[in-house]
């Protein structure tokens, strides 16, 4: 890294200057000292000139000033000091930024890279490039569907949730129309290639969420937001002294301890501090920039499956028909269900499980893919799955009578109704506690914003309290939403699906379910949440107000200390290497307290800034 290899020369140009000058080699510590600041001076120039062409005004300047006025005024042991201090904070400010980047995987690893191509009757693996449309090719399970096309046969059972955010499997018939970047959750199927890979949905995607980012104003960081008044302040007060005592040593002096070194360094150790507290549970900020503005979030739009709810489906209601008590119901669906890999068999065999029902193996098992699974049961056939699986004549009723936000399995005993199981994608258990804790960091207002259906979103939202309510969304119109939040306050998006990616790119901070999310989601966000439990969001939001008091209060201690130090200095009770020592003294205080983000806050801390 740049920063630390130029941090390192005046780090090591110190001690030896300082070496050579107790031997009484006076002009060796000089050139040493000299060696140290000069590189640290001519890319802090260039620094300071493109920033300028930008219309970029930073502090800076003023470690720049206090550097060349100290080699001009001969003293150079106050040069390498301010050089060591400014490529310090540097170094530590770019560490913050590549710690969390480097961990972070490729938007891409999700695209397919290669596809199973019938040339003839024959089957060959050939780069997603190369597919036409027109082309077949073969689509195993488990598979991510590197491009748009046609289902050719036979039926297919997806999961679709990172696209749509619906998070039952669906079945898909021939002839049917699917999107890129779904799940194969079933067997094998043939797919006609529609569109060339790159202009594919999940090819459109990974587009709108670089536009997204293109779009966004980069992040302010907090020590240039006081640069102009501090360095109109010391400019004034270093020309004061100057004119007033005809001293160019005093002009120095000031300028030394003004060197904005508690701003350079306070800050960025405050939030690499504040972002190592996020790792250690589970949070993963990518940027000191991201930490800040956290702080400062006052709207967040929450997407549904896989955010607020657990994004799988867990048994809502066992209905048995009459005559079947519910043990003797979930032994025989349990029983089969362990021949089949499906959610909603496993969630049957744990909820069976569960209740100390003993299980026995089925034999002449048969799983039909998308349809259900079969087996023999104590000379009983037994069969679970779709309601025309188990029940081929069925009547419209029982299909009717599912309500809206289920799915139902059902089950049949050699060919005999016998009951269903209703599944729904439950609430996060941690859901209601971190709404509050929401509140208490000062949110204001709080949005779901999700692609599922409205009757579906909106009795959650109504049950969640929240304040308003944006379903049947697309990746676009969540983009829409986003920016429309935005034009009124510090917004937060969170979310873990492909189709949330775009809106997680666009917000003031995105933030990532990353332990089951979509690795687009992933890389799109700001915020990634490395553990399955959304209640670390609003722990990070704590720590973001919590490390950006204490860097604030880091800032104001040790500009008021420089202030007092400056005064000193124009008054002539110290000199330009007395005020560098002095300014480092004010530095060590002012790290120490930015270091406190480190630490846990007592829970009477964690309001927000």
């Amino acid at each position: 890294m740049a920063s630390v290899a130029l941090a390192a020369l005046p780090a090591a140009a110190l001690p030896a200057g300082l070496v050579a000058y107790l031997l009484e080699r006076l002009q060796v510590a000089h050139t040493l000292w000299l060696a140290g600041t000069v590189p640290v001076l001519i890319v802090l120039a260039i620094t300071i000139l493109r920033g300028l062409v930008r219309g970029n005004v930073g502090l800076d300047i003023i470690a720049a000033l206090a550097m060349a006025g100290a080699i001009w005024g001969g003293e150079a042991l106050a040069g390498v000091v301010i050089a060591l201090m400014f490529a310090g904070g540097q170094a530590l400010e770019q560490f913050a930024q590549g710690r969390a980047s480097s961990a972070m995987t490729a938007l891409l690893s999700r695209v397919a890279r290669s596809a199973l191509l019938y040339q003839g009757d024959r089957l060959q693996t050939v780069p997603i490039e190369s597919l036409s449309p027109g082309d077949r090719i073969l689509v195993r399970p488990g598979d991510v569907l590197p491009t748009d096309g046609l289902l050719i046969g036979p039926d297919a059972t997806l999961d679709e949730s990172a696209l749509t955010g619906e998070a039952m499997p669906v079945r898909r018939l021939a002839g049917d129309a699917l999107s890129s970047g779904i799940v194969n959750a079933g067997a094998a199927f043939d797919l006609r290639v529609s569109r060339p890979a790159r202009e594919s949905t999940y090819a459109a995607i990974l587009s709108l969420v670089e536009c997204a980012r293109q779009s966004k104003a980069p992040m302010a960081r907090m020590a240039d937001r006081y640069a102009i008044g501090f360095l109109l302040l010391t400019l004034g007060l270093a020309g004061l002294a100057w004119w007033i005592w005809d001293s160019p040593h005093r002009a120095l002096a000031v300028l030394v301890v003004a060197t904005p070194c508690p701003l350079i360094l306070a800050v960025p150790v405050a939030l690499v501090a504040g972002m190592s507290r996020c790792a250690k549970r589970g949070v993963m900020v990518k940027t000191a920039g991201t930490l800040e503005t956290l702080a400062r979030i006052r709207t967040v739009l929450f997407d549904k499956t896989g955010t607020l709810t657990r994004g799988y489906p867990s048994i809502a209601r066992i209905e048995p028909e009459p005559s079947v008590s519910v043990e003797q119901f979930l032994r025989m669906a349990g029983s089969v269900g362990q021949a089949s890999h499906h959610v909603m068999s496993q969630a049957l065999v744990e909820e069976a499980r569960r209740r100390n029902i003993d299980l026995i193996p089925p034999n002449e098992v048969h799983e039909s893919p998308g349809n259900g699974v079969e087996g023999l049961l104590e000379e009983a056939r037994i069969r679970i799955g779709r309601l025309d699986f188990v029940e081929p004549d069925a009547g419209a009723e029982r299909t009717s009578s599912v309500p809206a936000g289920h799915a139902a399995l059902h089950v049949s005993s050699n060919g005999h109704y016998v009951g269903r199981v209703l599944f729904k994608d439950e609430l996060r258990p941690d859901a209601y506690s971190t709404l509050d804790a929401f509140r208490t960091s000062g949110i204001e207002r709080i949005i779901l914003l999700t692609g599922d259906r409205a009757d579906i979103a909106r009795p959650l939202a109504t049950s969640l309290k929240l304040d308003d309510v944006i379903a049947d969304a697309t990746p676009q119109d969540k983009v829409a939403a986003v920016a429309a939040e935005r034009r009124h306050a510090p917004t937060m998006m969170i979310g873990d699906g492909i189709n949330d990616a775009p809106a997680l790119a666009s917000a003031d901070v995105g933030t990532a379910l990353g332990a089951r999310g979509a690795v687009a989601a992933s890389q799109a966000a700001d915020v990634v949440v490395l553990v399955d439990r959304i209640e670390r969001v609003a722990e990070a939001l704590a720590i973001a107000h919590r490390t950006r008091r204490i860097a604030l209060q880091s800032v104001l201690i040790g500009m008021g200390l420089s202030l007092v130090g400056m005064v000193s200095a124009a008054l002539g009770y110290l000199d330009p290497v007395a005020g560098a020592f002095l300014q480092e003294a004010i530095d060590l205080a002012v790290v120490l307290n930015a270091l406190r983000a480190l630490r846990p806050a007592s829970p009477a801390m964690n309001r927000p800034a």
